[in-house]
């Protein structure tokens, strides 16, 4: 995706509309959604491969112009004609975000451009050295039950560790995974369950029980003013939220699932990696936009851990 800004001052109201009139003053574009994910792990320090579908158009040809930018390696993209490439275009009047406007598809690859896409997948999962897979869903259409199957199949025969950050169309296609990341909304709609965000323990319970289901070894779950809590087995940890200047809480999921992808490449235990996780959520919530976060922050705040 593009995430697209128009930054301006309001400072009047529409005599047209109860609406108001933005003052328009710059316009940028950066890397949104998956690629977003892809950048905050280049910031951490890691070598993502983002793979995933463009257009075969112009806005595609500026997705690609801002992977250059970024230094980010392009040959997992692959382009897919009579499909737009996903703009997210947010207005911004001073530091108020007052509209987002969306320019995409939902609609499920399917024929051969599935076909495609899935072989283009398992090409590189056979060439590259690969230590983490995250399954970056926005419910676009992009990730089908045949691309969940083929390369979770592939990974584990790999032994190579697979996340999820879900939506709600594909929320139960995800079998034998290994870190799975559903917020508090996902998680209560996606299981058609009716439960307080506090009642933890009650939380694990379910938790285990779709775990068992569906072969997960851990379930992250990010419950915003309470911070996350990670089931692992018959274990859970709770960590509480950091006190914080919210300006934004756009990207905090994309920064979430990237830092516990490193943390489980790593190897560190679960409550570590919930807790790093926590933290780096909460930071980038600090800015406005969607923003990678800032390694050597992020390791200060590490450092003052109790833990």
């Amino acid at each position: 995706m593009i995430d697209s800004y128009l930054w301006g001052k309001v400072e009047r109201i529409s005599p047209e509309a109860p609406v108001p009139i933005i003052a328009s003053a710059r316009r940028e574009s950066r890397l949104g959604g998956a690629a977003n994910v892809a950048y905050n792990l280049k910031e951490m320090g890691a070598t993502p491969i983002l793979c995933g579908i463009i257009g075969d158009n112009e806005d595609g040809e500026l997705f690609m112009k801002l992977m250059s930018d970024f230094k980010l390696p392009s040959y997992g993209i692959f382009k897919v004609k009579n499909r737009p490439t996903t703009i997210k275009t947010r207005i911004i009047g001073g530091n108020q975000h007052l509209l987002r406007i969306d320019e995409e598809t939902d609609k499920p690859l399917e024929g051969e451009s599935e076909i495609a896409f899935t072989e283009h997948l398992l090409s590189i999962l056979s060439k590259e050295k690969i230590d983490a897979i995250i399954f970056q869903d926005y419910d676009k259409g992009v990730i089908t039950q045949r691309i969940i199957k083929s390369i979770t199949d592939k990974a584990n025969q790999l032994s190579i560790p697979t996340l999820v950050d879900p939506k709600k169309r594909n929320f139960l296609n995800y079998n034998g995974v290994t870190l799975f990341k559903p917020n508090f909304k996902e998680f209560t709609e996606g299981l058609k369950v009716d439960i307080k965000k506090d009642n933890f323990k009650s939380i694990h319970e379910i938790a285990k029980v779709f775990q068992t289901e569906k072969q997960i070894e851990y379930l992250l779950l990010t419950l915003s003013e309470q911070g996350v809590l990670i089931s692992a087995s018959d274990n859970y940890y709770h960590i509480p939220a950091h006190i914080r200047d919210i300006a934004d809480v756009s990207g905090a999921g994309d920064t979430v699932i990237s830092v516990a992808s490193l943390c489980l490449a790593a190897k560190l235990n679960p409550s570590l990696l919930a807790a790093i996780s926590n933290l780096a959520g909460g930071l980038v919530c600090e800015k406005i936009g969607v923003v990678a976060i800032e390694k050597e922050r992020l390791l200060e705040e590490t450092l003052l851990l109790e833990l």
